[in-house]
């Protein structure tokens, strides 16, 4: 069957203005995804009618619409790896008293799904739909460890970017790291994702014979923590992932 020319191009759109920092312009819809100016028009008009994308105050540049928010809301609340994480994480995050993070893993990136904010005024949270790179990340490298090397590879980017001074972006320190995850059990993001955080992560194995896409973490931030602490979180968090899978 021959893709839908009109479809692939709403989706473009959706996908792009998703992963803008500001409103886009006609002009920067029409170049930036190859699109002739006339049929992004006619295409950025009918989102707007129908609430996927919404106008800018200006009126000059297109945004997100609060239909694409609905959207995701609704995938999130039918997902069954968040309905059956959801109580686990809430009753962690409330002993704890630390942020808890469900992410899945969607190409090289991890996207969060679910969160529960810390009851501490310091405190750093990625909200659902947020993504970020794997490699950065302790829920990324927790998932990455689970896979062998060669599918890592495959995986990854040609160049890995740095989001922090912490990020690790040599593949092999990337690849020695990835080992010592296996070997204790638990991903550690020591600020590589945001600076003055550190995380622990454990990837969600349902079994089935296919590699883990979902992963749990605590966001903690390096103030708060001393070696007994970490022990008693990192021990936590593998009970929760026990009481996840089973």
């Amino acid at each position: 069957m021959r893709p839908v020319k009109s479809a692939e191009r709403t989706i473009a759109v959706l996908e792009y203005l998703s992963t803008a920092d500001r409103p886009r312009s006609l002009r920067e819809v029409s170049s930036d995804l190859g699109i002739p100016r006339a049929s992004a028009y006619a295409l950025l008009t009918t989102l707007v009618r129908s609430g996927w994308v919404d106008p800018d105050i200006s009126n000059t540049g297109y945004l997100l619409g609060i239909r694409a928010l609905r959207m995701g809301a609704s995938y999130v609340e039918h997902d069954g790896v968040v309905r059956r994480a959801q109580p686990v994480m809430n009753e962690i995050a409330q002993e704890w008293g630390e942020t808890v993070h469900l992410a899945r893993l969607d190409g090289d990136e991890i996207v969060y799904l679910a969160t529960c904010i810390s009851r501490h005024s310091l405190a750093v949270v990625s909200r659902p739909g947020r993504r970020l790179a794997c490699w950065g990340t302790g829920l990324g490298k927790a998932l990455l460890a689970a896979r062998p090397w060669e599918d890592v590879e495959a995986l990854l980017p040609p160049i890995l970017t740095a989001r922090t001074p912490y990020t690790l972006t040599d593949r092999a320190a990337l690849r020695a790291e990835l080992e010592r995850v296996g070997e204790r059990g638990h991903a550690i993001d020591e600020q590589e994702s945001t600076v003055g955080l550190r995380c622990f992560a454990v990837a969600l194995d349902f079994g089935g014979g296919v590699a883990p896409k979902e992963a749990l973490s605590f966001s903690v931030p390096i103030v708060r923590l001393d070696p007994d602490r970490e022990r008693r979180l990192v021990a936590a968090l593998l009970e929760a992932r026990e009481r996840i899978v089973r």
